[in-house]
């Protein structure tokens, strides 16, 4: 039995998602910096999970920390995420992991804005997708 609500094959994953956001999201593959499109996108909404929805980041939590990712202080809901320590590359991180799908996202770091909660979700733009905020037209200014 898998840890996650969502399981899918190597194959139905690769049908569902781009060959880029399969290498990021399934392989734990990192996007180059300065080059994805949530990087530098400040609408309002929420931060999904591009391979399965779950909603994972509120866009008033989100900054530029000049690292050339997305970089948000706070999950909207901490059992949306899973962290994990990662040994890789020499270096000792924690991973973050969609909860629902096991999705790599990115890390997480303790250099984010001191006056809020001091960490930074640093995340590939492939791994995410953006549900744009509706405003309610009915509702009085």
């Amino acid at each position: 039995m898998s840890e996650f609500e969502i399981v899918k094959s190597n194959e139905e994953w690769k049908q569902l998602l781009t060959p880029e956001q399969y290498d990021v999201l399934r392989e734990k593959g990192t996007e180059r910096p300065f080059t994805g499109k949530f990087e530098d996108h400040y609408e309002s909404g929420t931060y999904t999970c591009a391979g399965c929805g779950n909603e994972l980041f509120k866009s008033d939590t989100k900054f530029d920390a000049g690292c050339g990712w997305p970089s948000f202080y706070e999950a909207l809901d901490k059992t949306k995420i899973i962290e994990k320590l990662d040994k890789t590359h020499g270096m000792a991180r924690l991973e973050i992991l969609c909860a629902k799908c096991g999705g790599h996202l990115g890390h997480v770091f303790n250099d984010g804005p001191q006056d809020k909660t001091g960490l930074r979700y640093c995340v590939n733009s492939l791994s995410l997708d953006f549900k744009k905020l509706i405003h309610d037209s009915t509702q009085t200014k």
